[in-house]
């Protein structure tokens, strides 16, 4: 919106030029996302726990989160409003981009604000039927993918990291791949969604290397000169990318150890297809394995455990999973798992980073 009512008077007013620009329109969707969660947080908090939606605990979950429950949750309806708003307030809203993002993001935020009503009007940690869950992501995958696909320009071709020559071509195929880029994050950020700001933290690192990778993305210049695939129109993603850090860094004040708020599904899932949408649309889509390894490593953890009790009669990899929980019967304080996850997050955004110079 500043962009459309304000460029335009540089004319008049040279100091109206710096809304031009993608890295000011980016820190001012930081700065805003930010600040709107941490001035409604302490409001939404009290009105969550006035209408008593606390979070349900799941009776088989680590003993020391039983602590937790009524705790507020379904705080990823701020993170949603904080990026809904800073996103129309400096993006270019003629950029097609931008609405497929919040259009993804908000129907995922509306799949998990219901499946977070059912668990809490019926007081127990089982919410949507997980088959229900993932046709309803897929729908919305479908409908924002095939939208793309639709331009007849979106470019089909996977960029590998640190292999500039390497670009399987997928044609038809790249729809099912989206799909699993998206659901996959999706529910990849849910699963990892349990610590006290476990999900938040890495969630920041995701977008803030995404912010980067869009801007590289959509300037024609520096995409040739890096090697990895100019897409136009892809730098305005980077104020989408920018309002999640601020939203997210914004979310993370208070869901830091110990938590006063959790997202719920409602924010988790929502920041995993966010995730997801932003990697398909400037040609990352395997990098999110790299910069997003910490989700990746939850939902393997599950994926594992669950086959592996099936396939062993009973038998575990792990003491519990997802991953994190893993370490807590190890004996672990949840901070200290917490912290470390982060730790390995960053790393992985260096090395995410570092793709873009090793080639």
């Amino acid at each position: 919106m500043f962009y459309h009512l304000l460029y335009p008077l540089h004319n008049l007013i040279s100091g109206f030029n710096v809304f031009r620009y993608i890295t000011f329109r980016a820190i001012g969707a930081i700065l805003t996302g930010l600040f709107l969660v941490l001035l409604l947080g302490e409001w939404f908090i009290a009105a969550m726990r006035s209408r008593q939606i606390g979070q349900v605990i799941r009776e088989d979950g680590p003993e020391n989160h039983l602590s937790k429950q009524g705790i507020p949750t379904m705080g990823g309806i701020l993170i949603l409003l904080a990026v809904t708003v800073s996103t129309l307030l400096w993006a270019d809203l003629s950029n097609r981009f931008i609405w497929v993002l919040l259009g993804i993001t908000l129907w995922h935020g509306g799949i998990g604000a219901w499946d977070d009503y059912r668990k809490i009007s019926k007081n127990n940690s089982q919410g949507l039927a997980a088959r229900g869950k993932i046709l309803l992501q897929v729908a919305g995958v479908l409908v924002a993918t095939g939208y793309l696909l639709s331009s007849g320009s979106f470019d089909t071709h996977l960029s590998v990291p640190f292999f500039k020559d390497l670009r399987p071509y997928l044609d038809g195929w790249y729809l099912v791949f989206a799909l699993l880029v998206v659901v996959g994050a999706s529910n990849a950020v849910n699963l990892t969604d349990g610590l006290d700001g476990l999900a938040a933290g890495p969630s920041v690192v995701t977008a803030a290397v995404y912010l980067v990778f869009s801007y590289l993305a959509g300037h024609s210049l520096l995409a040739s000169y890096l090697q990895i695939p100019f897409v136009a129109g892809g730098g305005e993603v980077a104020v989408f990318c920018g309002s999640l850090v601020g939203a997210s860094l914004g979310f993370l004040w208070f869901n830091a150890y110990p938590a006063q708020m959790f997202m719920g599904d409602v924010g988790s899932l929502s920041i995993g297809a966010a995730l997801g949408m932003v990697a398909i649309i400037i040609k990352q889509e395997i990098l999110l394995c790299i910069v997003g390894g910490i989700f990746v490593m939850e939902a393997v953890s599950v994926i594992l455990q669950v086959g592996f009790f099936k396939l062993s009669g009973g038998r575990r990899i792990f003491l519990m999973a997802p991953f994190h929980h893993h370490f807590e019967k190890k004996g672990w304080h949840e901070a200290k798992v917490v912290v470390r996850f982060w730790i390995i997050s960053i790393v992985l955004g260096l090395v995410a980073m570092a793709t873009l110079k090793i080639r």
